[in-house]
């Protein structure tokens, strides 16, 4: 474990004793984002793995094309000393009352999300233990980088200790995938839940795209062109997120011109008020008291009307049909879509409770 200035517990592989999972079945369930590189890189580790998949599903071609044996969720479970649940949020609970009965006492229920868990939404037996590990990752890369002979860092929890190794065996989980190669950091569920909700509503994916629609239609609606407007509004921000993600915000101060420096920091506090901060801490109080998980729940009981109406909606905005013309200037775009065609699994798609 890494002594130094992190606020939490940081392990390497030299932390890890592998013989915690080396002996044990693994059923990693589902084979889209996170389940295809888990699967092959605990199988490329040695640990013998079994991917549970309906028997239609449309992933078990390209799991069994990958060299894994593929069975029924339920027989994958009952097989397995190990249960990784890899299905989509939504999918979960019904896959988790279908593959309950197979838990024995001293079995592993594991996740790389703690949505389903920390809400409520699936309670797992008493005996059994219950752990996250989460690769803070797509899981392209999280296979990318284990056939490079890197790693990608990851975030370890530990939910329920019913056997005394709960941790141990989540670590050498962590280990096989690679993940220890880089670090894995130790967390709760309810942190990994509460953080990565609000990180995706208020900055990652809601605040950013707001933030460029409104900057993009703020510039239209003076009279600029959309082409111009995507390119400072849009375009950019992959250089700039780039230059933050490698080397944080100062980093990123350095490389940009003292000119856009200023302005930036003369002008984004007139953007980003003590408004946004309260509105943000509206969206985190939500997260907080289940008020989103609640309503989530029942968009999805409901068949997602409100989903699938917005989702439209925001494949409408003009941006999009800017930015769809724009994109094919550039030469990385035919690269990027035959990318995103073998990677379509890394959405969380609407599927069957078993894919």
């Amino acid at each position: 474990m890494t002594e130094t200035d992190f606020t939490q517990p940081v392990y390497h592989e030299s932390d890890v004793d592998r013989r915690h999972v080396d002996d044990k079945t693994v059923a990693v369930l589902g084979y889209g984002s996170q389940g295809h590189a888990h699967a092959q890189n605990l199988a490329d580790s040695g640990v013998d793995v079994v991917v549970g998949l309906r028997e239609d599903s449309s992933s078990r071609s390209a799991a069994e094309a990958d060299g894994l044996r593929v069975e029924t969720p339920t027989q994958a479970a009952s097989e397995a000393d190990v249960v990784s649940m890899l299905v989509p949020d939504t999918a979960q609970p019904s896959v988790f009352a279908a593959i309950e009965p197979e838990l024995d006492a001293g079995d592993t229920l594991q996740f790389a999300h703690g949505f389903n868990i920390h809400y409520g939404q699936i309670e797992p037996p008493e005996d059994v233990d219950v752990t996250m590990i989460a690769p803070k990752s797509p899981g392209h890369l999280v296979r990318r980088n284990y056939e490079n002979g890197e790693g990608t860092p990851a975030l370890l929890a530990v939910y329920q200790d019913a056997t005394g190794s709960a941790r141990q065996e989540a670590l050498a989980y962590a280990h096989a995938l690679g993940c220890a190669r880089a670090g894995v950091v130790e967390t709760t569920f309810r942190e990994e839940t509460e953080t990565d909700l609000f990180g995706e509503q208020a900055v990652l994916c809601g605040g950013i795209a707001e933030l460029t629609k409104m900057g993009y239609e703020t510039l239209v609606d003076a009279g600029y062109s959309p082409e111009m407007a995507y390119f400072e509004c849009m375009n950019e921000i992959k250089l700039i997120v780039d230059l933050m993600y490698e080397g944080g915000l100062a980093a990123m101060w350095d490389s940009v011109s003292d000119t856009a420096e200023y302005g930036g920091l003369t002008r984004g506090e007139a953007v980003i008020d003590d408004a946004v901060r309260e509105n943000m801490e509206e969206v985190l109080e939500e997260v907080q008291n289940g008020q989103f998980a609640t309503e989530w729940v029942a968009e999805n009981q409901a068949n997602r009307p409100s989903y699938r109406q917005r989702r439209k909606a925001e494949q409408n905005h003009e941006i999009e049909d800017v930015g769809e013309r724009l994109r094919a200037l550039f030469a990385w775009a035919d690269e990027e879509t035959n990318e995103e065609t073998a990677e379509e699994r890394e959405r969380e798609p609407e599927v069957s409770a078993d894919d």
